[in-house]
C-alpha cells in the first residue's frame, strides 16, 4: 500500500492513533492442519516470522499475522456462537485497543519487535471447518492482518502495539 506524501493532511490522518494497543493472545502453527499451540512468548526472526510457526521463513509478507480482539465476538455471532476460541482463528497474534487494519503499509511496535503491515489477512476455506458452515463469510473483513518482522525480538502477551515513529 503507498501512503499519501507526509507531509499531506490524509497522511497525518492515517499516521494518527487515539491509544496503542495490547497483545492478548499468542498463538503458532507448528505444522499444516495441527492445532494452534498457545504461548506466552514467541521469538520474531526478521525474514523469518515467529520460531517454530509454519510459516517461518516464508513469503515475508506474511511472518506474523494478527486479529483485532474486538472482532472475537463479532465472528462468533455471526458464525452462530456463543464464543470462539482464538486458535480457531488461526492467526499468529490477538491484539486489543489498536485498529490493526489501520497498520496496513505502516511500521509499527509490537513490544520489541518491529513490524510493517503488509496486507489484509483474509478468511481461508479452513473457517467452513473451524466456524460451521458460513465460517468464512463470518470473517470476511475481519480476517485482520499480515505483517513482516523488520525487527526481531520477542513477542509477549501484554506487549503495547503502537504506530512506529519514524
Amino acid at each position: 500500500m503507498k501512503l499519501p506524501r507526509a507531509d499531506s493532511e490524509l497522511y497525518r490522518l492515517m499516521t494518527c492513533f487515539p491509544r496503542g494497543g495490547r497483545v492478548e493472545w499468542i498463538g503458532l502453527r507448528p505444522a499444516r492442519d495441527v492445532d494452534m499451540e498457545e504461548v506466552d512468548a514467541a521469538e520474531a526472526v526478521i525474514g523469518g516470522g515467529l520460531r517454530g510457526d509454519r510459516y517461518a521463513g516464508g513469503s515475508g509478507k506474511r511472518d506474523v499475522t494478527l486479529i483485532q480482539a474486538e472482532h472475537l465476538p463479532v465472528i462468533a455471532a455471526l458464525a452462530g456462537h456463543d464464543a470462539i476460541a482464538p486458535a480457531l482463528l488461526r492467526r499468529n497474534l490477538v491484539v486489543s485497543g489498536a485498529p490493526l487494519v489501520a497498520f496496513k503499509g505502516l511500521r509499527f511496535q509490537v513490544g520489541e519487535v518491529l513490524l510493517e503491515g503488509t496486507d489484509a489477512c483474509d478468511p481461508c476455506s479452513r473457517m467452513e471447518e473451524a466456524l460451521g458452515p458460513g465460517g468464512y463469510n463470518a470473517m470476511r473483513g475481519m480476517g485482520g492482518l499480515c505483517a513482516r518482522v523488520l525487527g526481531g525480538g520477542t513477542l509477549r502477551v501484554g506487549d503495547r502495539v503502537v504506530a512506529h515513529a519514524g
